[in-house]
């Protein structure tokens, strides 16, 4: 991508999302930025879409992405780079390869952390497993128990980063995969409580961990208005504490700027989610000074 399309993209679609009553330029002076890159259901999407292809045509492709990713990080060191599950199904790639060279070329771009989605079960969790030493980053999730299975200890429940002097927890949760997986793919895979894991996971982030930023790297789906019991993501930002950035992926949801959602005591929490097939990657910058967070702009980059 040219660096001036990258950057007309970027102001195009960037939103202030204003957590203090400071200001952008104060915070750029002062302040340690910190960026935080994610895709979601991205399904095996390696190559761009065609010249043909109504909306989509041209756009997406790892290399694009990689592009994009290298010109964000040649402009800010403390970046991070996160997927939100379903990284498998949707193209004759994971069909031939499964999952192969989707775990190899996000290696190459040096993600740091990914959780589960369910399509990520496709091949069985055998599949799934045989593909881990393909994988140059770490997975996480939380509310899945894989103590009964072959991923049992090759799954962490959250990451710590260190960027510039601000440390970052990240967890993971998945979405039930009772009915949207067979029984036979995932096993004895137990799935735990989202609100009830994203609570402990917080409090261990926040006060044994002593993390300045805490993230919930989630596959659990933007939000279910016909649902009044299914957990999506806002009804996570308004039933916890301490998150401060909800990464979302499952329900494939274009979100033209992050939302904001009120926590069960008042704090702002940032909702984003990408929309699928890796044609965006949503970037978050929070500007930190003595590891206090001062601001956050969100933005949706085409890819």
């Amino acid at each position: 991508m040219k660096r001036r399309d990258f950057i007309h993209q970027t102001a195009a679609s960037t939103a202030l999302l204003s957590l203090a009553g400071i200001g952008v330029s104060c915070a750029k002076s002062k302040a340690t930025k910190i960026t935080i890159l994610h895709t979601n259901d991205v399904h095996s999407h390696i190559d761009a879409f065609g010249k043909n292809e109504g909306e989509n045509s041209n756009k997406g492709g790892v290399a694009r992405r990689a592009a994009l990713v290298e010109s964000v990080r040649k402009e800010n060191l403390h970046t991070l780079l996160l997927d939100a599950g379903d990284i498998f199904q949707g193209t004759p790639y994971f069909n031939f390869y499964g999952g192969e060279l989707e775990f190899k070329l996000m290696s190459l771009l040096k993600y740091d952390v990914a959780t589960i989605g369910n399509h990520d079960f496709d091949n069985g969790i055998t599949g799934l497993y045989s593909q881990l030493p393909h994988a140059k980053f770490d997975f996480i999730s939380a509310n899945y128990d894989f103590s009964n299975t072959l991923m049992d200890t090759h799954v962490k429940p959250y990451k710590t980063f260190i960027k510039g002097g601000v440390k970052i927890g990240v967890f993971g949760l998945g979405i039930e995969l009772k009915g949207l997986v067979n029984k036979e793919d995932y096993k004895e895979t137990k799935y735990l409580n989202p609100v009830e894991i994203a609570q402990d996971m917080s409090r261990i982030l926040k006060t044994e961990e002593e993390c300045d930023l805490i993230i919930c790297l989630s596959h659990l789906g933007y939000d279910y208005k016909t649902s009044t019991s299914k957990i999506s993501d806002l009804k996570l930002a308004k039933s916890t504490k301490e998150i401060d950035l909800i990464i979302g992926g499952h329900t494939h949801t274009f979100l033209e700027k992050p939302t904001i959602v009120n926590n069960a005591i008042g704090k702002k929490v940032i909702v984003n989610q990408v929309g699928c097939f890796g044609l965006y990657v949503g970037k978050i910058d929070f500007y930190f000074e003595d590891k206090k967070l001062k601001e956050s702009i969100g933005s949706k980059i085409e890819v």
